[in-house]
């Protein structure tokens, strides 16, 4: 969990203490039209802004908020998880191509394909910002075939989907956007504040 900078000392470490930093954690789901609306905000906005006027107090953490009554977030967010084991520089791009398409991957776009045509298009996505195309796809393949007793296989991401998830869950968050700032729940922030109200809470609860 991310802790307050005035709470730093709480901290016990050996070598090197890396810098407490505010911390915003934005849970979101890659199928949610008010996820899409935060991160753009964020991505293409307030985080060039603290770049410049406010570097070094606030960072931001994407969190996966899988929503499993959209049977597609489960395989777009596996897609980021892919990204992250095999480029991981390249997660927060391949976050803006996906979002910026999101719509392909509503409840009735992905009804009438296979799983796997839904993994190849969302690999295609994962090579349009310089990832291996293939080599995503690879990771999230599922055999058609069990292993031995076990028909639920998963695939190469399953494991680490299962900590997000468990970490989220571990939260109490439930619809998303949600926001924890240093750990506790932020209700002021919601999808549509822009990059000027977003100045004004910074102003206010950072600097």
């Amino acid at each position: 969990m991310a802790l307050a900078p005035k709470f730093a000392a709480q901290k016990l470490s050996v070598g090197v203490t890396p810098p407490t930093l505010h911390t915003v954690e934005m849970y979101l789901d890659y199928v949610c039209p008010f996820s899409k609306k935060m991160f753009n905000t964020i991505y293409t906005g307030v985080f060039p802004l603290v770049e410049k006027k406010y570097p070094g107090k606030i960072q931001f953490i994407f969190r996966h908020q899988v929503q499993p009554w959209h049977p597609s977030s489960t395989l777009t967010h596996e897609a980021g998880v892919a990204v992250l084991k095999l480029a991981p520089q390249k997660f927060w791009p391949f976050s803006k191509a996906l979002f910026d398409v999101q719509i392909d991957f509503f409840d009735v776009n992905v009804v009438g394909e296979s799983r796997i045509e839904t993994y190849k298009r969302l690999a295609k996505i994962a090579g349009s910002v310089g990832v291996d195309e293939s080599k995503i796809l690879e990771l999230l393949y599922v055999d058609n075939k069990p292993k031995g007793d076990s028909y639920n296989i998963g695939n190469a991401v399953t494991d680490d989907l299962k900590l997000l998830v468990k970490a989220a869950r571990l939260t109490g968050v439930h619809v998303s956007p949600t926001v924890l700032f240093n750990g506790i729940e932020e209700r002021s922030i919601g999808s549509s504040m822009t990059v000027e109200d977003w100045e004004h809470w910074i102003q206010k609860n950072i600097v």
